[in-house]
């Protein structure tokens, strides 16, 4: 191998591994992140809480430990693994059930629900 073909053998790859870094840093790997932060700015007690992978029905309950009350108080809980998109299903006191999604918890750790007339 001649000396030029070896420089350019040596430069091609130089530039293959910087664009693929590149290419690395603009689409990294999301995670999801282990815990999301809930606050409970509305009127009614939260009873229970539920997540699931965004657009499906396969709800996990979330141990909340007592309700959390209204008015303003707050929760943090783990999150199950799984994609970054989910729905959350909100139970208050008073029997209503909110289902809000998809929220994307690679990108977001914590939901303020404010008070619905």
């Amino acid at each position: 191998m001649t000396l030029h073909r070896y420089i350019l053998a040596v430069a091609v790859m130089a530039a293959t591994n910087a664009c693929a870094a590149n290419a690395t840093r603009r689409d990294p790997v999301r995670q999801v992140a282990p815990t999301f932060h809930l606050v409970n700015a509305a009127f009614d007690s939260i009873t229970s809480l539920a997540i699931a992978p965004a657009g499906s029905n396969a709800f996990t309950n979330v141990d909340l430990g007592r309700p959390l009350q209204g008015g303003f108080s707050e929760a943090t809980f783990e999150v199950p693994a799984g994609g970054c998109r989910r729905d959350l299903r909100i139970t208050f006191r008073n029997g209503r059930t909110t289902r809000l999604g998809p929220i994307d918890m690679c990108r977001t750790h914590g939901l303020r629900l404010g008070a619905h007339r």
